[in-house]
This record gives structure tokens, C-alpha cells and sequence, in this order.
């Protein structure tokens, strides 16, 4: 199941005893800066959230906390420079569901996603929402549905690029529905929105920031959110599993170390994980980026990444995507 922002007072009680008890192992750690890797550029909100973050740490652990931008290849190579680093918990990944997408994706990949990280926590889930035109023929979820049903070939997706989960949640849509909608790529989630406001393509899952403009403007109609909880920013959208049962696709963000780091020091950093999600000022800013705030075990993470990987497997082969 997937943990729930309901986890996180609970969660914070314990990780506070975690921080302060001698038992813990990790009382000497760190020993030096402490290094997230963001696998993409600044500026996203996977960095800005890094940063906050950051700084949280910094104050806690009473080491500085270096945020280190390593992109391309989708999130690969960032991901790479953690899976080899040293196991003490000096060095970091903070990620998002790219790294569960990105072991089916690519056919070769210089990681094993399985096998060289240890979860730490699962921090927040990011919705995808499905827009239409709003000129076009469908105002609600059902109508949608109905109308990919019965014509399964003649409605087209947008997305925010291929492998993304954008992408995916669209031929996801496909699979759960028997329809046959063409996939169309863009460069970025407003580009892809953009299109279907201007009726190029029929529909697209998105970000709620990109689509929010073109949503009040009146030029897209929101018909579901992707997660299985709805979402406060955009109130009475139903969830895409009210109508299309089994769908729930997220963009959600991730703290990973190492495989072989020493369980107090995961302990250690999940604890600070949970107190920085307790900040008014993280929270907030994951809120406005239409971002539901969870928090987790090590456990929890580690379960849910399983199944995250098991559900990208059998959409990208069924949609028969891939990356070299």
C-alpha cells in the first residue's frame, strides 16, 4: 500500500527518538559534507525540493549539505554516481519514479536499480492530471473513457517526452482500456499541453503547475488526477481509478543511498527525512507545486519501489517503449 501523508506524525515521533538515542549507531555520522545528487537540472522541482532539504540537514546534522545537479541520460547518470559511491551515507540520491521507469526503459543500464540501493524514504507524490480541449467532445472521465472504448484509434496522447511518465500513464490508459491512441511527444509539459488546447492532440497527463494556467484560462477541461488520492489544488477532479479501475501513476520524489550503508545510518537519515517534512516551509512548497507530502519507512519505501518496478515493467513492454 502506499504510505500516506496521514504517516507522517506517526513517523515523526519515532524518528525522533531515532535521532536522539545513543543505541542508534549513527551518533558519529556524518564526518563530513553530506552530498545530494539530483539526477536533473536546477531549477525543477526535484532541485528545489533538494535544497530545502539541504538546508534542513546542514542544521541538523551540523555538516554542510552540498547539492550536486548531475543530469542526462533520463536520470541515469546521477543515479549511477550513487549506486558506486561509498556506503556511509555521505553521499545521496534524491530521485523520482525515473529510476523505477528507467530499469525497464533502457536495455542496458551501468546499475542495477534492485539490487545497488538501499530505499530511505518515499518523501512526497507528485499527481499527474488528464486534460482535454476544452472545445472537444468529452467534459468528464466517463465521457473520455467512453469515447476511447468505442473508437480505440482515433484519439491521440500528448506527452511530456518518451520514457516519462507522461508517457507511460497514457499507454497505461491504453492497456486498462483496450484503446489504441498514438502517442506524440513533446519537448516539456507546457509544450504538450499547449497542443492540446489547441486541438493537436486529444488529451495528455501532466503536471498540475504546467496545466493549471490553460485549466483557469479555460482552454483544457481537467478530468481526473492519477494518484488514488485526489488533490487539494484541484478540488472535485475525480482519481482515474474511480472509473478506470487499477490506474495510479505518480511522479513521485525519493531519498536512496547506497545499497551496502549501514542500517543505522539509514535509520539516521530517514529520521531527518520525517523532521524535514514536519518543516511548515517544506511542506508548503510541496504543496504548491501540487505535490501530497507522505513520508515512510525504509520498509515502506522499499515495498513500494518493488511494486513501482514491477508496474513500469509490464507498461513499457506492453506499450513496447524503449531507450538505447
Amino acid at each position: 500500500m502506499t504510505p500516506t501523508p496521514n504517516n507522517i506524525l506517526a513517523l515523526v515521533a519515532g524518528a525522533s527518538i531515532a535521532i536522539a538515542s545513543p543505541a542508534s549507531g549513527a551518533d558519529a555520522y556524518p564526518t563530513r559534507p553530506v552530498r545530494i545528487v539530483v539526477p536533473f537540472a536546477p531549477g525543477g522541482g526535484l532541485d528545489i525540493l533538494a535544497r530545502l532539504i539541504g538546508q534542513k540537514f546542514t542544521e541538523s546534522l551540523k555538516q554542510p549539505t552540498v547539492i550536486d545537479n548531475r543530469t542526462g541520460a533520463g536520470g541515469n547518470i546521477g543515479a549511477d554516481i550513487v549506486a558506486k559511491a561509498v556506503p556511509d551515507g555521505h553521499t545521496v540520491l534524491l530521485t523520482s519514479t525515473s529510476l523505477a521507469v528507467n530499469a525497464s526503459l533502457y536495455s542496458k543500464l551501468p546499475y542495477d536499480a534492485r539490487k545497488d540501493f538501499a530505499p530511505v524514504s518515499l518523501i512526497a507524490s507528485v499527481p499527474l492530471v488528464l486534460v482535454v480541449g476544452a472545445s472537444g467532445p468529452a467534459k468528464s472521465l466517463k465521457e473520455l473513457v467512453s469515447l476511447v472504448k468505442a473508437k480505440p484509434d482515433a484519439y491521440t496522447f500528448a506527452s511530456n517526452g518518451s520514457g516519462t511518465t507522461s508517457h507511460l500513464s497514457g499507454e497505461l490508459l491504453n492497456i486498462l482500456t483496450g484503446a489504441k491512441m498514438t502517442h506524440v511527444p513533446y519537448k516539456g509539459g507546457v509544450p504538450a499541453t499547449t497542443s492540446v488546447a489547441t486541438g493537436e492532440t486529444s488529451m495528455v497527463f501532466t503536471t498540475i503547475p504546467s496545466a493549471l494556467p490553460l485549466i483557469k484560462g479555460g482552454k483544457v477541461t481537467a478530468v481526473a488526477v492519477s494518484t488514488r488520492q485526489a488533490s487539494a489544488v484541484l478540488p472535485g477532479v475525480p482519481t482515474m481509478a474511480s472509473v478506470v479501475p487499477g490506474f495510479e501513476t505518480d511522479n513521485w520524489y525519493g531519498l536512496l543511498v547506497p545499497a551496502a550503508t549501514p542500517k543505522p545510518i539509514v535509520d539516521r537519515l530517514n529520521a531527518e527525512i520525517l523532521q524535514a517534512l514536519k518543516a511548515q516551509d517544506v511542506r508548503d512548497v510541496l504543496v504548491r507545486e501540487g505535490s501530497q507530502p507522505i513520508g515512510s519507512t525504509p520498509a515502506q519505501f522499499a515495498a513500494y519501489f518493488t511494486g513501482e518496478l514491477a508496474k513500469y515493467a509490464k507498461v513499457v513492454k506492453a506499450s513496447g517503449a524503449t531507450v538505447n
